[in-house]
This record gives C-alpha cells, structure tokens and sequence, in this order.
C-alpha cells in the first residue's frame, strides 16, 4: 500500500477545529486555577467556557471554516 492510496481524512485540522479546541484548552486551565483557589463561581464560569467551545466550532464549521468548508484552504502534507 503507497502513500496515494491512504485519504487523508483531514484530522479535524482545519480553523474552526482549532479555535473550538483553544477555547475548551482555556475554559479546562480556568477550570483547574479555580479549583485550585476553591472558587466555585469561577469553576462553573469555566465550565460554560468548556461547553462554548464545541459551539464556537460548530458555528464556524457552518460558516465554512471546517475541513469541507469553502473558506477553509487545506496545505499539503509533503
């Protein structure tokens, strides 16, 4: 089997993929501070960051920053 033969399934590489993965990396490191502090009003303050970040990219994916998005210009993996 070469290289042509395996499709690159994309990975998920693509802006909308990254912003929803920053956004939850953010709301997960607020979480852990606030635990660490013991705010509970700042832990479910990160908790809503966490779940705003699948929406952010769901939104964007719609918006054509998704792998299959017409915006979306993908690099070759040479």
């Amino acid at each position: 089997m070469s290289n042509e033969d395996i499709s690159d399934p994309g990975h998920g590489n693509s802006p909308a993929a990254w912003i929803a993965v920053v956004i939850m990396l953010i709301g997960f490191v607020t979480a852990v501070v606030a635990f660490w502090v013991a705010s509970p009003t700042l832990f479910f303050v990160s908790v809503g960051i966490i779940v705003l970040g699948p929406i952010v990219g769901w939104i964007l994916a719609k918006a054509g920053w998704g792998v299959a998005g017409p915006r979306f210009q993908p690099k070759s993996h040479n």
